[in-house]
């Protein structure tokens, strides 16, 4: 029953969503014909250049397909003050198999989440863990940087394929702080699949000719790509 709710839920949105916005979708090196088959094989979807709660518009850029893989496989890790909102907490708590409420800090909250990926999860994640603001840096007036969480969801999957999400913005349709939409307005994305296993293994390498940390190298990889591969943001 959950399944179908969250699916019905997704599906209204996406309907909704096109009905007033429309999608500009790009795609980053190689991907199959077409670009979403074998969706059983992705295993973590990233979504970067996070700047609103709007952001379930951008199912308007998948197929209805694809939100039934979330409605029975998702895992998704949404913040505890926003699950907490009267109206929007419940939207979120419902946006996919399973929701769980995480916290700022690397505590049981983030255990939770990593406990719940099993063999047949795709895990949606906002690897920046917080939206960027009008001014171009978040809440507390700093740069948008990739947090470390996303690296541990990468080892705990090992294997499948990750498909980045590459933002174009919402601040046109509706800044943090704002309450109602614009509608009418393009929607930007390009998206990009990548293999997790040899994502992993080249960020490895790269982590031990350096010196460095797996964990460092994912966050600055990611947040090169971000900065080379989102769209332009529309008007």
């Amino acid at each position: 029953m959950r399944q179908l709710v969250t699916w019905c839920l997704l599906a209204t949105v996406k309907t909704i969503s096109h009905l007033f916005f429309r999608a500009e979708v790009g795609w980053i090196g190689p991907h199959p014909e077409p670009p979403f088959r074998d969706l059983q094989r992705l295993r973590v979807v990233a979504i970067l250049n996070h700047t609103s709660l709007y952001e379930p518009i951008f199912t308007i850029t998948v197929p209805y397909r694809f939100l039934w893989r979330i409605a029975r496989h998702g895992v998704v890790a949404i913040a505890e003050k926003t699950l907490k909102r009267p109206v929007v907490g419940r939207f979120f708590s419902l946006i996919a198999a399973h929701v769980a409420s995480v916290t700022r800090e690397r505590d049981h909250t983030w255990r939770a989440v990593l406990s719940r990926i099993g063999p047949d999860s795709m895990v949606l994640i906002l690897p920046e863990g917080r939206m960027m603001r009008a001014n171009g840096l978040d809440a507390n007036g700093e740069p948008m940087t990739v947090r470390g969480g996303i690296a541990d969801i990468l080892e705990a999957v090992g294997d499948g394929e990750m498909l980045v999400a590459y933002s174009g913005g919402l601040h046109h349709v509706q800044a943090p702080g704002e309450l109602l939409a614009r509608p009418f307005r393009r929607i930007r994305m390009n998206f990009e699949r990548l293999d997790v296993a040899t994502y992993n293994e080249a960020r490895r390498r790269e982590a031990a000719e350096i010196g460095d940390s797996f964990k460092r190298r994912v966050k600055e990889d990611l947040e090169a790509r971000r900065d080379r591969n989102c769209p332009r943001a529309a008007a």
